[in-house]
This record gives C-alpha cells, structure tokens and sequence, in this order.
C-alpha cells in the first residue's frame, strides 16, 4: 500500500515539474477544427467589417522652408525667430499642425459645407457593427433614467454655423499630418480623406494657407510696427522740442555763445596762478627765514657769516680787499713798526676796508627786511586771485556740466528720433514687399491607391491572430479540464495502471446501452474491449488469481455497472461467474436484467428473510448467476459491514471461480471501502474526459488508506473516432488485433453518446 502510494505521488510530482510539448500539440490536435473554425468564423467578421469600411486616401504635398528670411527692418526683435536655429524648423512643424492653420483651410474650402466634414457623417459612415454598438448604447441609456441623458437645445444658425466650422476644424486637424524629412528642410504634408482628388486639394490647401499665413502675420507685425513706430516718433519730437528749448534757455540765462574751451581756459589760467602762488609760497619762505635770522639780534661779524650775505657777490669783493689789505698790513708789518707811515697807512686801509664791509652787510640786512616785505605782499596777492579764479571755476564748471547734460539730452532724443524716422521710413516703403519663408516643393496629386484600411494584412492579420487566440482557448480549456482521456493521463495523473479501455458505443438518449450489448455481433470492438480488460486481469493476477473483483467509480453515471455486467459476461465464458450489486442505495441490475422490483436478493440473503436459491438468478444467454439489491435497508453501509455479509462472501467464494461486485461509488458513501475489505481486488471504472483527476484520486487514495490493493483503472467511453485523429491511443488497441478503423466502422449507425 505505501509503495503504491509513494509511487502516485512520484508520478504527480515528475508530471508537475515536466513540460511535455506532445501533449501540447495532442491538445491542439483535439481542439484542431475548432481552432480553425473560430479563426475562419473571426476572419469572415473581420474581413466584413473591412470591407464596409470605406477607403481612406492620403495625399502628400511637400513644402520648402527657407533657413532664412529676407529682413525688410532692422529692428529684429519685430518678428524675434532666428531661422538658423533648430528650434525654428519644430516651430513651424507645430504651427502646420495648429487650430489656426486648420480653422483657415476650412475657411479657404468652406468645408463647413462639406458633407463629408458636418457632424453625424462618421456615424452615417461606420460600419453594421458599430451602429448595432452605437443603437444598443442610445438605448440603454435612454431606457435607464438615471444615468445623464444629453438635453436637446435648439441652436441660432450663428452657432450652428460656429458648431459646424469647429467640427470640420477638429476633422482637419485629425486627417492631416506632419512629417519633417531628417536633414532637410522639406517637411510632408499628409491629408486623409475619402475622395482622392479632394485629399491633394486638402494637402496643398495647407501648404498655401501656412505661407499665406505666415505673409499676413509678417504684414500684420509690419502695421503694427509702423503704428508703434508712428507713436514712438511723436513722443520723441515732444521730447526733443523739449530739450533743445531748454537747452536755447540755458544759454539765455547764463548770457553764454559757446562755452566750449572756456573751462579749459580758465583751468589752465588757474594752474597757471597756482604754480606762481606755490612759488611766491616758496619765496616768502626763504625771505621769512632769512628776515628772522637778521633780526634776532646779532652783530655785523655774526650777520655776515650768514649764508645769504657771505655769499653776495658785493661782500665778496669786499671781503677779497680785506684780505688783500690784511695780506699787505701782514708782510709790512714784518719790515716797518706799527709807527711807520707805511704801516699806517695800510691798516688805515685796512680799517677803511673793514668800514666797507660793514656799510655793504648793513644795506644787505636792509634789503632783506625789504625783500620780506615784498615776498609777503605778493603772496597774500596771488592767494586772492587763485580764490577768486576758483571760484569763477566752479561756476563754469557747473554751467559746463548744465549744459553737457542739456546738450546730452538733445542729442539722445534727436539720435533716437533720427533712428526712428529712419525706421519708419524703411518700413513704409517696403511694407509692401512680401518675402515668404517657405514654398511648395511638389504639389500633391490625388493618390492612385488607398492608404487605408490594409484589408489584406487586416485579414491576414485577423486570421493569425484568431488562430493564436483558438490555441490559447484549446491550452486553457485543456487546462481547466482536468479529466482523463488518454494512457499517459492514466499514469501520470493518477499513478495507476491501465487495465483496458471500453469505447464509446453509439445509441439512443432516452435509453441506456442495451445489457446484451456484448453479445451483439455488430459491435465486436466494444466485446473486444471487454474480453481485453479480462485478459489485463487475469495477468495480473496469474500467479494468485483475484476470486473477488470489485468494480466501483468515483461518481456515478461513469459506467461502472455496464463495465461490471460485460466483465461477468465475458468471464462467465470462461468460468462460473456470479454477479452481485452492492450498490444497495441505488440498485440497477435488476432494472438492467429486467428483474421485477420484488426480486430478492443481497439485502435478503444478509437479513436472512430468503434462501440462497430464492435470491439467485441465471442469465440465460451469458450463463452467469446474478444476486441483485434485493429490498433496499434503512442501513446499507452497516448490512455490508456485518459478520453476515462477510460470512455470505466467503460462501459465495467456494461456489464460484469469479465474483464480480458492482458497488456505489466512492465519492457518494463510504460502501464501496467497506465492501472491499472482502474482495480480492479492486477495478477502478473512470469515464474519460468527464470526472475531475482530484475526485478520482481521492477516490483511490482511500482504498490504499485502508491498504486495500487496486489493480488499475478502466477508461470507460472512449470516443475512438476522435483517438484515432489525436493518436491518443495508438497501439494500445492494435496489439490486440482491433483499432479505431473496426470500431468506426462498425459504429456508424449511432448517432448519440453514452451518458
């Protein structure tokens, strides 16, 4: 029990963690037809959509826009774009696609009284779905009143007119685009639109109107130029006026002609007297010393030691015949006495000499209190005229400075006023002159083909896409169904052994496969498939053969009761075999032989109300002995858990080769586990492609939870049709010397499944 168990889990776990891409492709083999008939049914609505949908073409002008613009004023900052720049280039890009330049071509078309540009024409135009989509959205929010319901008002035909405009503007504006050449100056005017002939139009219409544009915005900055200007000058004459008229009154009240060089004159008449007043200073100085130095007091020796008088030349050649004198009196002192008359009469010029000297310092000390007093009078002189000449300076200085600044103000306003005249002028006369700033490259012509819809890629598209989205359904819906429908699910999902499969035999609704099916010579594979599983079983069993097989389901309608009668049936063509239903809350075998309802039969052997021969029932055709529900007990699940039961089946055993027990279904009630602890073996019947994998594994695991042993599982309903396109079952039926082909075959005269 804990190797099989251990060994489902493994199996779960490696399936779990390996990506198998056949299985991928075996799910897209199911889902094949459905795929293609979901991407065919999704092309053919697409393609019609397509079709209603009406041509678009797209017509394509070019335009030229000049780097540079012919200057018509000087004043630059009149239009302020510099055409070198890059930014320049993106401006105009952005003014061709503007509401301005677009509200004009409708202007220049009138295409306000366009049909194809009023409103409702889109709507008029869309194709069957959209208006289904667009009635189906009116009429829900009509019927439900409290979502926002758009209120009817009447319009003026002004604003009708202003309504229309704006709606062509925006359609304009949605049908034209842009698109600048890289690493040029042609930019692609692209207009869209029904008629091939009127996109061109459209086209070119831009181009024209963004240079007619651009010439009226260049003569509209003109006008207000020159209205700017024609302001400007008239406050600049008054400002002019003004300042020469204050300026003429200047000189008027000053009493001036020209003070120009005046000033200068008089600062160099001003230097002039301070260089002689810096002298006089200098000389007064001298004489100031010299005077002091005269009359401190001294004798006539100390005077004429004074520089001053020691240096005069008239002292000097005194001072030279005194020395001459003194020389003399010197050496005739030597010869003669101080009596002789030679002697006397050379000191007598000696003292004369002296006399003289004495004379010459005494007029110099007076010349010098003379030339102080000189010395000082003329500086006290000259410092007054410097004052007053200051003075009258600063005077001029000021009217120099009065005048500059009247004269400054003159000359700005006459300077400003010549510029702007000039200006004016240059405006005027080549206000006229228009120089636009790009020109049509080529012209657009009406297009040969339409841009749009791409109806062959669009349904190309449509159909490989719609073919992606049918493989995603088929993935997911494999995904989201989690039943059984081939061997490697049986394996891998629940980690069992595939005992045999019975295929899917055709008949009616209303009515269950036929009980004597199996011994129907029309459908020999489904009697095959029977005689398989016996064969599986008595295999795999070959060395201690299973007495008791228990055959049961996860729910019901899997099958599990017409896999137990034809298994009764075909080994009850190779042993005694007896049939028992335990099954005892929803009996069938006796409805399936065609018993009467008040056939005794297990519940009755086990209360002990009948004999086995009351209870037991030969088929005639297939031989085998049948035991039946008998009367349905209050307590099913304790009849069956009984000492009865159990001593019943060990009876049972010793009178025949084989039992086959047909009991209820795992999920429902816990019977089935009960009634196994007496059976030898147990077959698991699922019905494939229907119950969930976790049901049936559940199911199982509760018999290896109570270490019950089963053998395997039987695929119930097979539809070989369908293995035989999925190659989901190749060669587990051929080895057994039938196939998809026999069955098919065979099986043609139903129509219906087995429910």
């Amino acid at each position: 029990m804990s190797a099989q168990l251990n060994g489902q889990l493994e199996a779960k776990l490696l399936d779990s963690e390996t990506i198998d891409l056949g299985q991928y492709w075996q799910t897209v083999r199911r889902y094949l037809w459905r795929i293609i008939s979901l991407a065919i049914f999704i092309t053919v609505l697409v393609a019609l959509i397509v079709m209603s949908i009406t041509p678009q073409y797209t017509a394509t002008a070019k335009l030229l826009i000049e780097s540079k613009q012919a200057k018509v004023l000087s004043i630059e900052e009149v239009y302020g774009l510099d055409s070198s720049r890059k930014e320049y280039f993106q401006t105009q890009y952005e003014i061709l696609k503007s509401r301005q330049i677009a509200e004009k071509v409708v202007e220049k078309l009138k295409l306000y009284e366009n049909p194809t540009f009023a409103p409702g024409y889109e709507a008029s135009q869309a194709n069957f779905v959209s208006k289904q989509l667009s009635a189906l959205k009116s009429g829900i929010i009509s019927a439900l009143p409290f979502l926002p319901q758009k209120e009817k008002t009447e319009l003026t035909e002004a604003q009708q007119l202003n309504s229309r405009k704006g709606y062509a503007t925006w359609q304009v504006m949605k049908s034209l685009k842009i698109t600048p050449i890289s690493n040029t100056q042609i930019v692609e005017i692209s207009f869209e639109h029904e008629d091939r002939k009127f996109a061109a139009i459209a086209a070119n219409a831009v181009g024209d109107v963004y240079i007619e544009n651009y010439l009226e915005s260049k003569l509209d900055m003109t006008t207000k130029a020159t209205t700017w200007l024609n302001e400007s000058l008239q406050g600049l004459r008054a400002k002019l006026s003004t300042a020469e008229k204050r300026l003429s009154e200047f000189y008027e009240t000053e009493k001036l002609v020209n003070i120009d060089g005046v000033v200068g004159l008089a600062a160099e008449e001003l230097q002039k007297l301070s260089q002689q007043l810096l002298e006089a200073q200098t000389a007064y100085n001298r004489a100031e010393t010299l005077y002091n130095q005269v009359n401190s007091g001294a004798t006539i020796s100390e005077l004429g030691d004074l520089p001053e008088v020691i240096n005069h030349p008239a002292v000097q050649n005194v001072k030279r015949e005194q020395i001459g004198a003194q020389s003399r009196v010197s050496e005739l002192s030597k010869v003669y006495g101080p009596k002789h008359p030679k002697m006397i009469a050379a000191q007598a010029e000696l003292r004369s000499i002296q006399d003289s000297l004495n004379d010459q310092i005494r007029s110099l000390v007076s010349g010098v209190n003379t030339e102080f007093n000189t010395a000082k009078l003329k500086l006290a002189a000259l410092k007054e005229e410097v004052s007053v000449n200051k003075e009258n300076f600063r005077k001029l200085t000021n009217l120099e400075s009065r005048h500059k600044a009247l004269q400054r103000e003159v000359d700005i306003n006459q300077q400003l006023y010549s510029s702007f005249f000039t200006r004016l002028n240059e405006t005027s006369e080549l206000g006229g002159f228009e120089s636009a700033n790009a020109r049509m490259l080529d012209l657009a012509v009406p297009p040969g083909a339409p841009s749009k819809p791409k109806k062959g890629l669009i349904i190309a598209a449509a159909f490989i896409v719609s073919l992606g989205f049918g493989v995603f359904l088929a993935l997911a819906m494999d995904a989201l169904n989690s039943g059984i429908r081939s061997v490697e699910d049986v394996e891998r999902k629940l980690g069992q052994r595939m005992l045999g499969l019975i295929p899917w035999e055709a008949h009616s609704k209303k009515k269950n496969l036929s009980v004597r099916h199996f011994f129907d010579g029309k459908h020999h594979s489904f009697s095959e498939a029977v005689r398989t599983l016996r064969t599986s079983l008595q295999l795999l069993n070959i060395d201690k053969p299973s007495k008791t097989i228990l055959v049961t389901s996860s729910v019901p309608r899997e099958g599990k009761s017409t896999v137990s009668i034809n298994l009764a049936f075909a080994m009850g063509q190779l042993s005694k075999v007896l049939l028992i239903d335990t099954d005892l809350r929803r009996p069938t075998l006796a409805n399936q032989f065609s018993l009467p309802g008040f056939q005794p039969g297990l519940a009755n052997l086990i209360a002990g109300t009948h004999t086995f021969e009351e209870c037991i029932v030969t088929d005639e055709m297939s031989g085998i002995d049948l035991i039946c529900a008998g009367t349905v007990p209050p307590n099913p699940q304790e009849l069956l858990a009984s000492d009865s039961f159990k001593a019943l089946m060990q009876d049972l055993k010793g009178r025949y080769e084989h039992i086959i027990v047909d009991s209820a279904p795992t999920q429902a009630v816990s019977d089935a586990i009960v009634v196994s602890k007496v059976c030898d073996s147990v077959v698991y019947v699922v019905k494939a492609d229907s119950t969930s994998d976790k049901l049936i594994s559940n199911g199982l695991s509760r018999f290896l939870q109570v270490g019950h042993r089963v053998d395997g599982v039987v695929l119930n309903q097979v539809d070989l049709r369908k293995a035989k396109k999925h190659g989901e079952y190749t060669g587990f039926y051929d080895q057994y010397g039938y196939n998809s082909y026999n069955y098919e075959s065979k099986s043609k005269a139903g129509s219906n499944k087995q429910s």
